[in-house]
């Protein structure tokens, strides 16, 4: 249902550079960039996603929750994060107060933007 979505940074070429490394767990690479403009969007197969800007100063954060293939990869996007600079907001575990099965982990960017991965488990007990 959403098309894309636009996350306001306040230091383009370190965004760029934490993004890049975060989102690649995920599966993301770089899918369009305007440098001219401070805008970089990630997606799969071409077609970006999560796209982020650095026009103007970060006023509000903002949370995006990104769908994961596998908890393997919500762990790596999650230890990736952390790598990169990233802040722990949520260590990678089932939250059974969510849904069944679902199984995420959440980072802070240095901006405060609150970025999530997220697997639902089909098989929770397995």
């Amino acid at each position: 249902m959403i098309h894309h979505v636009m996350v306001n940074v306040s230091d383009f070429a370190k965004a760029k550079d934490y993004y890049l490394k975060t989102l690649q767990p995920l599966g993301y690479s770089i899918a369009l960039e305007f440098p001219e403009y401070s805008i970089v969007g990630f997606g799969q197969a071409g077609f970006p996603e999560f796209i982020i800007n650095a026009k103007g100063p970060v006023s509000q954060t903002t949370h995006v929750a990104l769908t994961a293939p596998t908890k393997e990869a919500v762990d790596t996007f999650y230890n990736a994060a952390i790598a990169a600079g990233g802040k722990d907001n949520g260590k990678p575990g089932y939250r059974k107060e969510y849904a069944p099965g679902y199984y995420g982990a959440f980072v802070h960017d240095a901006d405060g933007n609150n970025i999530e991965a997220v697997f639902m488990d089909p098989n929770p007990g397995a």
